[in-house]
């Protein structure tokens, strides 16, 4: 058995034209260009005061209001404990 083996340098534009590929470099440029405007953008949503307001979207009444909600219920399971 005989083994043949092949080193060839060359670039990633190289190897492409010379195995008649086609040229993608602005479809990436392109998806890049995309990839950065939408991660920029979610960063831009993760900041405290934006995400904040997306969460409680009744700001701090919202939040008042979910906690006499919870005490409520925990003063209703109390009271049923105590007379049980």
């Amino acid at each position: 058995m005989m083994r043949i083996k092949i080193d060839i340098e060359c670039a990633p534009e190289e190897a492409r034209a010379f195995l008649g590929l086609p040229d993608v470099r602005p479809m990436q440029d392109a998806l890049l260009l995309q990839v950065q405007n939408r991660m920029s953008e979610t960063l831009h949503a993760m900041e405290p005061e934006a995400m904040f307001k997306a969460w409680l979207p009744m700001g701090i009444v919202g939040v008042e209001e979910i906690w006499k909600a919870f005490l409520k219920q925990m003063d209703v399971s109390g009271n049923k404990g105590k007379s049980a």
